[in-house]
């Protein structure tokens, strides 16, 4: 996998994640750049000083900074749930989102808000790759995403350990009004059709975001980033 850009590089540098070499742009000088090369020194992390040229065959808009590393590392869901304190656990779970650039946002998003973790289908939806990893602005090294085959059954296991599941879909409670503290899941629908129905039906509640104008629907990315923002709000 290729990683590249100054801010998503740092973040990879900061991370635990594998780095397999670094392609750095001869000539630079400027305190980032020393400062990522410095640290990538110190991880004992092999640096070639390249040409732009090559750089550009290997990303675009590299600047200067591009990283080849293992395929991303998932986590499990046990490792999430276990890295979270108890009655503080907020798990997001996406429903086949497709785009890589609203996956990235998401990962930045939730990343951001302090979010235990991100749970997304292995199929019918979009993995981490080199899109979403850029799109995240790194966000993807910092936070724990697992992969399940059923989103159901997830569910169904969440709610034995007592984790209120909600979907996140028109028609719902006002979010403002509902009671977002404690050990929760919150599920995003996919760009098309949203959160569906035999998750829907699965989850505890139903949740909606409040809308005024002639438009019946956010992007994934931007309604998720309100909801997570709002609980944030709650559990602060």
């Amino acid at each position: 996998m290729i990683v590249f850009g100054k801010n998503v590089v740092r973040e990879l540098l900061n991370s635990d994640k594998t780095i397999n070499k670094m392609y750095v742009q001869n000539n630079l000088s400027d305190r980032v750049s020393n400062e990522l090369i410095a640290l990538a020194k110190q991880k004992g992390i092999k640096i070639d000083f390249v040409s732009k040229q090559l750089l550009d065959k290997k990303a675009n808009r590299h600047q200067g900074f591009v990283c080849e590393t293992t395929d991303f590392n998932y986590s499990t869901v046990e490792e999430i749930l276990q890295s979270a304190p108890k009655g503080e656990l907020f798990l997001v779970l996406l429903d086949k989102i497709e785009d890589p650039h609203n996956l990235g946002a998401i990962i930045r998003t939730c990343e951001c808000a302090g979010v235990s973790g991100i749970v997304i289908p292995y199929h019918r939806a979009c993995q981490v790759n080199e899109t979403v990893i850029k799109t995240s602005a790194g966000a993807a090294s910092n936070i724990k995403i697992a992969r399940v085959n059923n989103l159901n059954n997830l569910i169904d296991d969440l709610k034995k350990q007592n984790v209120w599941v909600y979907a996140l879909e028109l028609g719902g409670k006002n979010i403002y009004d509902v009671d977002l503290r404690g050990d929760i899941a919150l599920v995003i629908g996919s760009e098309g059709f949203g959160v569906s129905s035999l998750v829907k039906k699965n989850c505890d509640d139903v949740i909606s975001l409040v809308q005024k104008g002639k438009v019946n629907s956010l992007n994934a990315s931007v309604a998720c980033a309100v909801a997570v923002y709002e609980a944030l709000r709650q559990r602060c």
